[in-house]
């Protein structure tokens, strides 16, 4: 009996001991899942007041999280993605467009993936990225694990559309945020044991206006209870589309939270919902002046709601102004990453508003900037572009210009604008001379788009929206198209290019060259199929309709180190044109 009552005494003991040792761990550090929606604006959400539509799932993460009422990002989409990676103004980081270049983020910068990756983290993005397709450039270059989704401004088709996977086209499956959504929930239940860093950036409800049937049959005749403070500026066809669109990105924050919630994980992962401008159509946003592209409020409050269970309480409200640049430090600080090796940080932690921690709060202002349009938030007042002082408190719609009662007020909020331009604006370079990388060793592949690339002569943009266009009405041996890259290290390539051409306009020969080398190539097999999106279209569009480019291996060509001139020229053109292109492919052999 004693060795009964010994053996019980030990594994009481045991157990005390396992159970202190419990007690004394370190939380481990959060998971972190950051939903970024595109051009969906304050008011897309039955929370923000909006009876159009009804976002049940994301309406909940405001009632078991926190809302940050007063949340500002940029007007435009690539310079918003800039801020909420890196922490910093988007100008510091070389982000001044949203296309041929201009939206890529510099090198230099350190990105939120990379300080998590560094901590331990499995890191993937799903969607749009927008800050640089070319490696390092490229998400696999800035600290993601995985990628999957499209590196370009917008796409031209949103069902099973070509895509990448960590650098190799494919082709999607599906609605793109369904298909979005699913790959994010697979790679959450593989990483399961944490953590795990999954951006989602979603490229609706921007333009085209494409949903699926599910979603737009409930919007396609509905009337529309609110609308634009000036109706007449609203299209009611767009309207509906875009609420459309947003209800669909309810279904999937739903299955998000649903996933989350089947593999246990709902204390151990910190949600983040947010948008990256203002709308993008003249619709219901609470009254705000400005959409998007503007600097107005309207511009750029965005709806944020982060859900962190057990640690964040239900229902808490943050009435102070806040911004994309704070969720970097805001992040950091709560999985407990250092961010010493980033450049000086504009924005701060958040940690303490969202955790209901008392501490003293200082008086901030925050800088909206587009095109040189400047404009200054304060917790009370926003100085416009154009100089005008409001109460933003008791004039939402920036209606009454308060500069000539207030003169004090203005004359500090000029000083910021004068104080930022001068020491932040001011790093931005007043010419782009960064060429594009090609050959990267690190990365197998480099996709070279008619994005990029400078037509000669004939040679046509499909669309004056450079994103997602390809080249035509290549007619000459005179025209071509040209790149500025730079060869990151020597070395042999295959070589794809993506292209259409009708049977009577076979034969082409042309040429790819880059420095000293050469590689010709002939089209010998037609492929001409019709412009395709507009079946999917509920809205007329106004950027580039797109085709099934087919890829021609060209052959392989050796290049050498260094910064060069990438030309693609006709020798032979046996018929009207030599062919529509879309992109080349680079891949290291």
């Amino acid at each position: 009996m004693r060795y009964v009552i010994f053996g019980l005494s030990l594994a009481f003991f045991s157990a005390c001991q396992e159970k202190d040792t419990i007690q004394e761990q370190p939380d481990l550090p959060p998971n972190i899942v950051l939903v970024l929606t595109d051009d969906q604006g304050w008011g897309d959400l039955s929370i923000s007041g909006n009876a159009n539509l009804s976002t049940p799932n994301i309406d909940a993460l405001a009632a078991d999280g926190a809302t940050l009422d007063r949340f500002y990002v940029c007007p435009v989409c690539s310079p918003t993605r800039a801020e909420l990676l890196t922490g910093r103004y988007h100008t510091r980081g070389g982000v001044y467009s949203t296309s041929t270049g201009g939206e890529r983020l510099d090198l230099d910068e350190t990105t939120l993936a990379e300080i998590l990756k560094e901590a331990g983290y499995r890191t993937a993005a799903f969607g749009k990225w927008h800050n640089g397709m070319q490696y390092p450039y490229h998400p696999n270059g800035r600290g993601f694990n995985e990628y999957y989704g499209f590196c370009s401004g917008h796409w031209g088709n949103y069902f099973s559309p070509m895509l990448e996977r960590n650098g190799e086209l494919v082709k999607g499956n599906g609605f793109v945020i369904d298909d979005f959504t699913s790959e994010a929930m697979s790679f959450m239940e593989k990483n399961r044991e944490g953590p795990f860093f999954v951006y989602l950036p979603f490229n609706t409800p921007h333009s085209p206006m494409q949903v699926p049937d599910r979603w737009w049959d409930k919007f396609k005749d509905k009337d529309l209870e609110l609308r634009h403070r000036d109706p007449e500026k609203e299209d009611v066809l767009h309207t509906r589309a875009a609420l459309a669109m947003c209800e669909n990105i309810d279904w999937n924050v739903g299955r998000l939270q649903e996933k989350i919630s089947e593999l246990d994980l709902q204390e151990q992962t910190i949600f983040i919902y947010l948008s990256d401008n203002g709308p993008n159509g003249y619709r219901w946003n609470g009254g705000m002046k400005g959409r998007k592209g503007h600097t107005d409020e309207g511009g750029v409050r965005s709806p944020l709601f982060i859900k962190w269970q057990g640690k964040i309480k239900e229902g808490t409200k943050v009435e102070t102004i806040a911004g994309a640049i704070d969720l970097l430090p805001t992040l950091a600080e709560m999985a407990k990453v250092p961010t010493t090796g980033t450049k000086p940080l504009d924005g701060i932690s958040l940690r303490p508003l969202l955790l209901d921690e008392h501490v003293d709060w200082p008086d901030r202002t925050l800088i909206s900037h587009w095109r040189g349009k400047t404009s200054v938030r304060s917790q009370q007042y926003r100085l416009g572009h154009q100089g005008q002082l409001f109460d933003m408190m008791s004039d939402p719609g920036q209606e009454q210009d308060l500069s000539r009662q207030l003169p004090d007020v203005k004359a500090s909020l000029e000083q910021v604008k004068v104080d930022w331009e001068k020491n932040v604006w001011s790093e931005l370079p007043k010419q782009d001379l960064r060429t594009f990388p090609l050959g990267h060793p690190d990365f197998a592949h480099t996709q070279i788009p008619a994005r990029d690339g400078k037509a000669h002569g004939n040679i046509e943009r499909s669309n004056r929206f450079p994103n997602n266009t390809f080249f035509s009405n290549w007619k000459a041996v005179s025209d071509s198209i040209t790149w500025e890259i730079e060869v990151v290290e020597s070395g042999t390539f295959e070589v794809d290019i993506y292209y259409t051409c009708a049977e009577e306009n076979l034969g082409s020969t042309f040429e790819i060259s880059v420095g000293n080398a050469q590689l010709e190539g002939t089209i010998t097999e037609a492929h001409d199929p019709p412009l395709t999106g507009m079946e999917h279209d509920r809205v007329e569009r106004q950027e580039s309709y797109v085709k099934d480019f087919r890829p021609l291996t060209v052959g392989q060509i050796h290049l050498e180190q260094g910064t060069q001139q990438l030309v693609l020229k006709a020798l032979e053109i046996p018929g009207q044109k030599v062919m529509d292109f879309r992109l080349m492919m680079f891949h290291r052999i």
